[in-house]
């Protein structure tokens, strides 16, 4: 596991043993820490917009131990037969999920791109950039990627923040449907009828997906 001091270290080695610059965006547990939504995760989950920025990624993590492991029995079967799958590198018990332009059918949007909780900036002779999603993404994302504890993180986020914007997400559920996403409103129209057991959620947010099949 690690905590926010050890994933500012680890992201502080990386940079320093890159040959380029790199920029990424986090959006699993790893996000959430920049948030304060949690203290510790294994799964640091990122997203590259180029090949090469993956590959640059990859070489470094191999310096530090890390290995390629098998993504079977973490994500859904059939989601693993989607091109844009991620490769996965672990070591003891961290793990790094990464995706490139997509996460599955999931699009790198417009809007992932401009509305950003935060950048980090991990400077040496080269930038590590690593670009923290907004809110309401992660929870289309951990809906998306339906591992183990996914769920329980998107509660999370719901219960710590008081003002959650549902029009905000719906609006990028649409978009993403429009854009090639064939699982993203099966997967958020379920995520959120499970949300109604522990939250309110009104009315119109449903009724504006079902709209849209």
């Amino acid at each position: 596991m690690l905590n926010y001091q050890d994933q500012d270290s680890l992201l502080k080695l990386l940079s320093k043993q890159l040959h380029k610059d790199v920029t990424c965006y986090a959006f699993g547990g790893n996000a959430m820490m920049f948030y304060g939504y949690k203290d510790e995760t294994k799964d640091v989950d990122v997203l590259f917009e180029t090949l090469d920025e993956r590959d640059e990624f990859i070489r470094v993590l191999k310096i530090l131990g890390y290995s390629e492991i098998s993504a079977i029995k973490i994500y859904v079967p059939e989601k693993l037969k989607d091109p844009h799958a991620p490769i996965m590198f672990k070591r003891d018990e961290s793990r790094f999920d990464l995706f490139v332009k997509k996460i599955f059918q999931t699009n790198l949007s417009p809007k992932m791109k401009e509305d950003l909780f935060a950048i980090h900036e991990y400077k040496d002779k080269y930038t590590l950039n690593v670009k923290v999603l907004r809110k309401e993404q992660l929870v289309i994302l951990k809906a998306v990627t339906d591992r183990v504890n996914d769920f329980e993180d998107i509660k999370n986020i719901i219960s710590k923040d008081q003002y959650f914007n549902w029009e905000y997400l719906t609006d990028e559920v649409l978009w993403q449907a429009t854009h090639g996403d064939g699982w993203v409103l099966l997967d958020i129209e379920e995520t959120m009828q499970e949300l109604k057991k522990h939250t309110f959620i009104e009315e119109k947010w449903f009724q504006k997906l079902y709209n849209a099949r």
